[in-house]
């Protein structure tokens, strides 16, 4: 297939590939040890290609076996399956044409001992059906991680260790020793969120200068042993009194509040505010004939519904570029679009292409549950 137009080059990769290559990154990274530093990177070529099945879960499987052959300290073997429900029967991963009759689209990702990534969509399929899902994935994905095992102990290269540098001794134990009743002190006072903020930041500066002398040329080092310290206060303290840093008990959601008809030239508008992450979303309406109309290694794709997702630097008080929607954007765009798509009316009742545009004006956590909210 080439590309269309008068381009005969292809350009930067498109959504479904930027899609595909945080599939690859998600389940990989945390599983490469801590402290390695040499730039990495992962090339995925689908070289031939004959229709049938999507190539996605093979792109992770594919670049978990090129790093568990190499050097690189990857921990485990990785690998991936898509599942479907048909007919009342869990499909592992089923073919292009099978998946048109699907109710659920979940990729799996994992290791032979656990899960390590979920995503997907449903068709509003219950929780235990969900969960068994699941479970069918990763007994695919355990038969996958045996076999790369063994391939491993045929071809792969011993792991590089030398150039990560091990933890500094005694830091954490000392840190937690000096620092523990501050840090405690910050999360069990009544301080807001820009209090809070602020003292933490001042607690970071006077712990640099306690360690400065003992663990010279070490701030990264220093910081990452505070913030682990702050990661376990933090947990502990919802663990022993059921209530989070900020006051709230672990059953309890920000304030919510929720607007509709803001501008009176679009099709549809909403604020959605949840504490202190705000979007507002609109929606245009079309004919038929202005779908998305998406280029795939499968062929043309048409999309009568599609959401897109804008999170600029300002809404978390910063600056930076603005342009092309980034990796991120793209993906949680998606999430929040497979999210709203069962809840559409069939294309019989409603023959409109709908575009839902959410642009996130302040983020202080899921604002891309909150594009959902904002969309629906």
């Amino acid at each position: 297939m080439t590309s269309g137009s008068y381009n005969k080059r292809d350009g930067r990769p498109a959504e479904h590939e930027i899609l595909v290559c945080r599939l690859i990154d998600r389940p990989l990274r945390p599983l490469i040890a801590d402290g390695w530093r040499h730039e990495t990177q992962l090339l995925s070529w689908i070289l031939s290609y004959d229709g049938v099945r999507t190539c996605d879960p093979l792109a992770v499987t594919a670049s978990a076996a090129a790093l568990w052959l190499s050097d690189v300290p990857l921990s485990k073997p990785v690998a991936a399956a898509i599942v479907g429900y048909i007919d009342g029967q869990l499909v592992l991963n089923p073919t292009t044409e099978q998946m048109k009759h699907s109710r659920l689209n979940l990729t799996v990702a994992g290791t032979k001992d656990a899960v390590l990534m979920i995503e997907g969509a449903a068709d509003f399929l219950p929780e235990k059906l969900m969960v068994e899902a699941v479970k069918f994935g990763h007994e695919a994905i355990k038969i996958q991680c045996a076999g790369l095992d063994e391939l491993g102990k045929v071809a792969g290269k011993e792991k590089k260790y030398d150039s990560i540098k091990p933890p500094l001794e005694g830091l954490q134990e000392l840190m937690d020793e000096m620092f523990t009743a501050k840090v405690d002190e910050i999360y069990n006072s009544d301080l807001s969120k820009e209090e809070q903020s602020s003292a933490s930041s001042e607690l970071t500066e006077s712990v640099l200068n306690a360690f400065e002398e003992k663990f010279p040329d070490e701030k990264a080092a220093i910081k990452a042993a505070l913030k682990d310290l702050m990661c376990r206060r933090m947990f502990e303290k919802a663990k022993n009194t059921g209530t989070r840093i900020d006051g709230r008990k672990l059953d309890e959601v920000r304030v919510i509040d929720a607007e509709a008809g803001l501008f009176p030239r679009v099709h549809g508008s909403a604020l959605f505010t949840r504490g202190q992450t705000q979007v507002v979303a609109t929606a245009t309406l079309g004919d038929s004939g202005m779908r998305q109309k998406i280029d795939k290694i499968s062929g043309m794709e048409e999309k009568r519904f599609y959401l897109q997702y804008t999170f600029p630097p300002s809404c978390v008080g910063e600056t930076g570029r603005v342009g092309a929607p980034g990796r991120r954007e793209v993906g949680h765009g998606n999430l929040a679009e497979r999210a709203l798509v069962p809840t559409l009316p069939s294309d019989e009742e409603f023959p409109y292409t709908i575009r839902v545009e959410s642009l996130v004006t302040e983020s202080n956590g899921s604002s891309s549950m909150a594009s959902v909210c904002g969309g629906c």
